[in-house]
């Protein structure tokens, strides 16, 4: 037997026994009826729109947009010389654009900043076409149809994890449209993670597709949040809910395991030595998901680049501690204009 039959038949043997456990607990919990949990339509996750949400409609996707008051008030105007600098906040897998609260309520008052909820999850759900796939350069195609459908011509990316992916991709793609960049714990470089959640473990194997569908402890959440964050003591119960009702918006469930089974752009990657741009690289010592040998990788990768390491935090650093990490890019806001 050659060593590939090997590793084949012992993760086929892993996937059987994780299966039939999650099988089993699934069908005890289910007596109680403490887990299965079905999707939520938009219309029962309306309280998660805030004063300045607004949907964007990409070929029939309502995409969900906030954008801050300047960006509002520079519209009405539409004198050039008077806008604001735009800043486009991209979020990671399973979150949402509330995971920029922080950020936006300190840089709001100078920038028009915008925050959007990716094709898979938050309020925008899945992609209206079922054939359409969850490609990083989908995603890009969403970004600047986003930015075009809001008039924003130039504007400084910033994303986290898949969102930062998704943010050096679309500085590769459009660098016309893109003035800065802005990486925090951002995938790319290939790495091996300490720890992966186990929401996303469970969405890789199409096997479990029925019960990632509908089973949803929200003790599964919050361990899964819990191993984003360095301290644990910061992940609140409205938190998890957040995260927790999110997940359950109709659709989204399905649309993370058929994500989750696409590629990080990893042929683009020998390609990132090509922006130009202004670049602020951000990550969390203790991030366990994309450990911090990927920050020097950009670092070294980029040209105008600097970097900054947050001791105390871990894969979702701006969300953890939202002041210390944007007091940072304020000053290098300043610093590159």
């Amino acid at each position: 037997m050659n060593k590939k039959s090997v590793v084949y038949k012992a993760s086929h043997s892993i996937v059987k026994i994780l299966t039939k456990a999650v099988m089993l607990a699934a069908s005890m919990a289910l007596v109680t009826g403490c887990v299965w949990k079905p999707d939520l339509a938009p219309a029962q996750l309306q309280h998660w729109e805030l004063p300045t949400s607004s949907y964007v409609d990409l070929e029939g996707l309502k995409v969900h947009v906030a954008q801050s008051d300047l960006c509002q008030a520079q519209a009405k105007t539409g004198k050039e010389n008077s806008k604001p600098e735009n800043i486009v906040l991209i979020h990671g897998t399973s979150a949402s654009l509330h995971t920029w609260n922080g950020w936006v309520s300190e840089l709001d008052k100078e920038y028009c900043v915008v925050r959007m909820d990716l094709p898979a999850f938050g309020l925008t759900g899945p992609y209206t076409n079922s054939n359409k796939r969850y490609t990083m350069d989908n995603y890009v195609n969403t970004v600047i149809g986003v930015m075009d459908q809001m008039k924003i011509g130039e504007a400084t990316i910033a994303g986290n994890s898949l969102g930062g992916g998704i943010a050096w991709l679309t500085t590769l793609r459009h660098p016309d449209r893109i003035n800065r960049l802005i990486l925090v714990d951002a995938s790319g470089f290939p790495f091996i993670p300490r720890h992966i959640p186990i929401g996303f473990k469970l969405a890789q194997y199409p096997v479990l597709d029925p019960l990632v569908a509908k089973v949803l402890p929200k003790s599964l959440v919050r361990k899964s949040v819990e191993s984003v964050y360095a301290d644990d003591s910061k992940v609140s119960d409205d938190l998890v809910n957040r995260y927790y009702e999110l997940t359950r918006r109709e659709g989204n469930r399905k649309a993370l395991t058929q994500r989750m089974r696409e590629s990080f752009a990893e042929n683009e990657v020998a390609q990132i030595g090509n922006i130009k741009q202004p670049t602020l690289i951000l990550w969390g010592a203790k991030d366990d998901l994309i450990p911090l040998d990927s920050a020097y990788k950009f670092k070294e990768a980029i040209p105008n680049s600097q970097l900054v390491i947050f001791d105390n935090l871990g894969h979702v650093p701006h969300e953890e501690d939202p002041k210390a990490t944007v007091a940072v890019v304020k000053q290098f806001l300043q610093q590159s204009k």
